[in-house]
């Protein structure tokens, strides 16, 4: 009986807090619904009327120009290229201590562990969920997925579309409660929970065959402030996960468990206050790209009416046949009134500035989706190509416009994602025995994505600035080089770069490399010494000095060297007498 009250007080508080937060999120679906029609028809599931019509029914039949829809897709493509690309590495973990960081077990131990993080990336679908969850912040300005663990892939991601889920957020206006209301059908949700599990209706319809109806299924996910620190239960973790079937018996549920971790990643363009909803791209185009519905109709309505003008003609030709078919010949009377006319004409000069109405307000549609930055270089004008130098300052400016979007994507989406990977994986001991050095240490993690990078440009740039103002000095005053320290801006600029720790020789043997090749220097110079005296004898030996020995004799006598001396003072007495 205990367990059925306490089922039965959880019920209860999760019905309260759902009525709650739907309450509370009510204003923002009629936005986020004209943001469906207009910007993309088949993301989001409001459930009461995502039926309409059946999902496979035309549900982009207010959309007539579909210059929002395409934008909105450049946008997801290019942040999915710049900042999460599969092609090449994007992040990398490493240790607040900078001087443990760059110990040579510590750099290999975190290469190796980076490795295999991107393999369990690669193999689940996390990279075939990040591109929808890119299309969503951008058009309503909020998106959720959901990374639970999986059997065969370790981690797998189900992302979620606007709609089906409500957020919540603690006191640090960090998002910590989901609850989702979405459908399931009778097959699955006795296939995943099992038969007995369910409520007595669907088990109904299980045993008559009937595995297709579709039936509100109710997740919550929320802190448990009743959670024990060491406890092994699942339901005593941090986060506490409950579902079941929405209007079921007050006590019956589908399963209670929990999370050691917060398991959805809920990203948000950019945030007003407190809200807990974010406001994206879309929401600022929305306006334009309703404009743009107009300007096609009005457009279409223009062309028809120049094409098959509306006819004005007499009275008299009220009963008379008329053929306005192209070739087609209609009798007159001979007067000047009597003829068909077209009620009205259709300037050239009407229609040519309805155009470029239209492509300034695509131009706006554009902008608000960053268009011009992703497709920068195809979107320039002038003569193609442009220099290596001009693009990258283009891109450098840019940048500028989403670094406050950078940060908080890292601060809500790839980094507790990044986190609960490598926590999943360190459940599982599919990490490699880390050395003592990083016992009790904290990972920190560092971006070095295409968007990162561009980023950090500015620092990269300011090192190659000043190591060319320093080499330009150098051949002036050569001692200026030692104000620069070479080494450690290659190591400054290569973690800036985010290059593998493979790549860049450790301090150590770069002494060691050096030493060897000062001894080398040192052993070369004794053995070109060594030949010079050898060269030096021979000459000395092979220079006749008139007496019948040789120079190299003279010197190496004593006897010699003395008597040679007393013959040339002897010789120069004998010369001055």
């Amino acid at each position: 009986m205990r367990i059925h009250a306490d089922m039965a007080a959880l019920r209860r508080h999760t019905d309260r807090r759902l009525a709650a937060l739907d309450q509370e999120r009510a204003s923002w679906v009629p936005h986020w619904r004209e943001l469906q029609r207009y910007v993309v028809p088949r993301r989001g599931r409001f459930l009461g009327t995502a039926h309409d019509g059946g999902r496979g029914g035309k549900l982009n039949q207010a959309i007539l120009d579909t210059s929002g829809t395409a934008a909105a897709r450049v946008l997801a493509s290019g942040m999915m290229a710049g900042i999460t690309s599969p092609a090449r590495p994007w992040f990398r973990l490493t240790l607040a201590d900078s001087d443990l960081a760059d110990f040579p077990g510590a750099r290999l131990w975190l290469d190796e562990a980076i490795k295999r993080m991107q393999r369990v990336i690669a193999r689940s679908n996390i990279y075939d969920v990040l591109p929808v969850l890119y299309l969503e912040l951008g058009v309503f300005g909020t998106a959720a997925v959901l990374l639970l663990e999986d059997f065969d892939d370790v981690v797998r991601a189900y992302p979620l579309t606007i709609g089906e889920y409500h957020l919540a957020a603690s006191g640090r206006l960090a998002i910590d409660t989901l609850y989702r209301v979405f459908t399931m059908t009778v097959g699955q949700l006795c296939e995943r929970f099992g038969r007995e599990a369910c409520s007595p209706r669907v088990q109904a319809l299980y045993g008559e065959g009937r595995l297709d109806v579709e039936i509100e299924v109710v997740h919550a996910i929320e802190p448990n402030h009743h959670h024990m620190h060491d406890s092994p239960l699942a339901m005593a973790m941090p986060w506490r996960s409950l579902w079941y079937e929405k209007g079921s018996d007050a006590t019956q549920v589908l399963a209670l468990s929990g999370f050691a971790d917060f398991p959805a990643m809920c990203p948000r363009w950019d945030v007003t206050g407190n809200d807990v909803y974010g406001r994206g791209p879309g929401m600022d185009a929305l306006p334009d790209i309703r404009t743009l519905q107009v300007q096609a109709k009005r457009r279409a309505s223009m062309i028809d009416k120049a094409t098959n003008p509306p006819m004005v003609g007499p009275v008299s030709l009220k009963h008379e046949a008329s053929n306005l078919l192209p070739g087609g010949i209609t009798y007159l009377a001979e007067t000047s009134e009597q003829r068909l006319r077209p009620a009205y004409e259709i300037s050239p000069a009407w229609l040519q500035a309805l155009a470029q109405e239209t492509r300034d307000t695509r131009e706006a549609v554009n902008r608000a989706f960053f268009v011009d930055l992703f497709l920068m270089v195809t979107q320039m004008q002038g003569v193609q190509p442009r220099n290596t130098l001009e693009i990258a300052e283009r891109r450098e400016e840019k940048m500028l416009m989403l670094g406050p979007v950078l940060e908080r994507l890292h601060g809500e989406l790839l980094d507790p994602m990044i986190t609960r990977i490598f926590s999943v994986m360190q459940r599982r001991g599919l990490l490699p025995p880390a050395p003592p050095e990083l016992e009790g240490r904290h990972l920190e993690i560092e971006y070095v994505s295409v968007l990162a990078q561009a980023q950090k440009a500015v620092a990269t740039a300011g090192i190659e600035r000043l190591a060319g103002f320093v080499g330009t000095l150098a051949g002036v005053k050569p001692d200026v080089a030692d104000k620069f320290d070479f080494d450690q801006a290659v190591d400054e600029y290569a973690d800036m770069l985010g290059v593998p720790a493979r790549t860049i020789v450790p301090d150590e043997r770069v002494a060691e490399r050096r030493a060897a090749r000062a001894q080398a220097a040192q052993a070369q110079a004794a053995v070109q010494l060594a030949m010079t005296g050898v060269q030096g004898a021979k000459l000395l030996s092979e220079t006749d000095t008139g007496d019948g020995t040789n120079a190299l004799q003279r010197l190496t006598s004593p006897s010699l060297r003395e008597g040679g001396k007393k013959g040339t003072v002897k010789k120069e007495t004998i010369d001055n007498d």
